[in-house]
């Protein structure tokens, strides 16, 4: 086994593992360590950044009015009169903001691609003044922005016009959490990482994990269904939040912060808000399952001659690593590559067409080892694997995630960039990258695929020097229509927000479509809360 040529009786491989197919025959019969200091480095870099490192991408002078940049209308809203300052200033005092320096960074998404003109942001404390807030806006018809960490991809947590926007930041406090069931109980400001450890402290974890998490909020997570790093293992957060509190458009609360594993009374009314982006209801507490905390955890990443063999691979790491699988995420060539350029993080793995990284998660390292060491030696010995590097140490694994989870920060940096994040069969998951390289040509700078294998999850990327409408006239509907065909989706895991409500069609049918509307006029019928985004034909 691969632990036992590493160091006589040891099971489980030191830091890192290198292997390489080079020292296989049939079987593997040498590997060896090589030091951290030993590492390939790009020209420059500095030392290797750890997991959860903060994700900014780099600042453009200004960023468009969305209302300029794109052809969107204005509803017939009231706008903030001094009147309402005042009655704000009563219900939040010392917690309204109308400085407009203050109020830049929240009118501005996190990829710097829509800007909203608000003048006002309000920042409570409690349900309770989540429900004054929105009681005031409802009479008054003003319309209101709910604003988590600001993390989202698809504009969905800023204002077009000038929205109100309602900040959950100062809703930071953990209510309850028991260490029998390891049910946390949150407000919805509760950054993700300071929950992962709080938690962690006793002896549970988040059954999510995002690259953002050292600035997303809970409830943000929970109003996008996000779906993350852990979403393999743990499955989505329809299924793992048991509760929820939010506050309806009209102020009223609706409490339903059960802790209850199993309640089969009625509808399941927190479905409705799960995934709804803060258009039906502003999420303000939130009551989630944690699983327990794996003993033993190996990351392992791997080169891949094709993506043939990275489907190969996967399928061999089902069968083998089985319950202990957690993640098998995959990049291309090109994202590794700009992870090297534009953070100067080193790839410890020889180049290749496409890397695979995967994690296992368990409470035995013994049973656990014997199991990853069986998983590379055939993956390595049949050629699906041409080169890797393993770690089973806390700061290592968190370096080998790094090149994964800063991709998005990355490509920020290499320009304007235009996302998806689409659901597509597997075996089809990477033939839209290729098909869009011959497509736009020398108009994009790069077309890149990374994501989710294991749930069939693509983030397709492209970036170019600036923002072109002609670039954007190539990529939509096509990308779209090329989905569709497919019957995948044109969102996986981050919503529709602004720039993406006019593709929900392309995912469901008019029926449902007509559903949804329905339903948002009946939880909101004035429309106030977070308008212009998720259902088409808004404005």
């Amino acid at each position: 086994m691969l632990g036992h040529c590493l160091r006589t009786g040891a099971m489980v491989p030191r830091w890192p593992v290198w292997l390489s197919r080079s020292s296989l025959g049939r079987r593997v019969a040498a590997c060896w360590l090589r030091g951290l200091g030993q590492w390939r480095r790009w020209p420059g870099g500095p030392s290797l950044a750890s997991r959860g490192c903060s994700s900014t991408p780099s600042r453009d002078p200004e960023v468009q009015l969305t209302c300029k940049r794109y052809p969107v209308r204005r509803l017939p809203f009231s706008t903030v009169s001094e009147e309402d300052l005042a009655a704000f200033q009563g219900i939040v005092p010392g917690r309204v903001i109308t400085d407009p320096e203050e109020l830049d960074p929240s009118n501005v998404d996190w990829l710097r691609s829509v800007r909203g003109s608000s003048r006002v942001l309000l920042r409570p404390r409690t349900s309770e003044e989540v429900s004054r807030i929105l009681r005031h806006c409802h009479a008054r018809n003003l319309a209101v922005t709910p604003q988590g960490g600001n993390t989202g991809m698809v504009g969905g947590s800023v204002p077009v016009f000038d929205e109100i926007i309602l900040s959950t930041v100062l809703m930071n406090q953990v209510i309850s959490f028991h260490g029998v069931s390891g049910v946390l109980v949150c407000q919805a400001g509760c950054v993700l990482e300071e929950l992962s450890q709080h938690v962690e402290q006793r002896g549970f974890i988040m059954p999510l994990d995002l690259g953002a998490k050292g600035s997303c909020h809970i409830g943000g997570n929970v109003a996008t269904n996000a779906g993350g790093l852990r979403f393999l293992r743990y499955g989505s957060l329809r299924g793992t939040v048991l509760g929820l509190e939010v506050v309806l458009a009209d102020g009223t609360v609706l409490d339903c912060l059960t802790s209850l594993r199993k309640d089969n009374t009625g509808y399941d009314l927190k479905q409705l808000f799960i995934g709804s982006e803060g258009t039906l209801g502003v999420i303000t507490a939130v009551s989630l399952l944690c699983p327990p905390r794996p003993l033993a955890v190996n990351v392992a990443l791997l080169g891949c001659p094709g993506f043939a063999e990275v489907l190969q691979t996967f399928s061999t790491c089902k069968q083998v690593l089985g319950e202990i699988l957690s993640a098998f995420e995959f990049m291309d060539a090109e994202c590794v590559q700009l992870v090297g350029r534009h953070l100067h993080l080193a790839c410890p793995v020889r180049e290749s067409p496409f890397y695979v990284l995967v994690e296992t998660s368990g409470s035995s390292a013994r049973h656990d080892a014997e199991k990853m060491n069986s998983f590379l030696e055939q993956v390595l010995g049949s050629g699906l694997v041409t080169d890797g590097t393993m770690a089973t140490d806390q700061k290592k694994v968190q370096v080998l995630w790094a090149l994964r989870e800063r991709i998005s920060e990355a490509l920020g940096r290499d320009g304007y960039v235009y996302k998806y994040d689409l659901s597509l069969p597997v075996e089809r998951l990477y033939d839209l990258v290729t098909d869009l390289r011959t497509r736009l040509g020398p108009r994009a700078k790069h077309v890149v695929g990374y994501g989710h294998l294991g749930d069939g999850n693509l983030h397709l990327n492209v970036t170019a020097e600036a923002f072109s409408a002609s670039l954007l006239g190539a990529l939509e509907p096509y990308v779209y229509e090329w989905t569709a065909a497919q019957r995948g989706s044109v969102s996986a895991e981050h919503g529709l927000g602004f720039r993406k409500k006019d593709a929900l069609g392309y995912s469901k049918p008019p029926v449902a479509v007509q559903l949804m509307q329905q339903l948002k006029a009946l939880l909101d019928p004035q429309g106030i809360l977070n308008p212009y985004k998720m259902l088409p034909g808004q404005a």
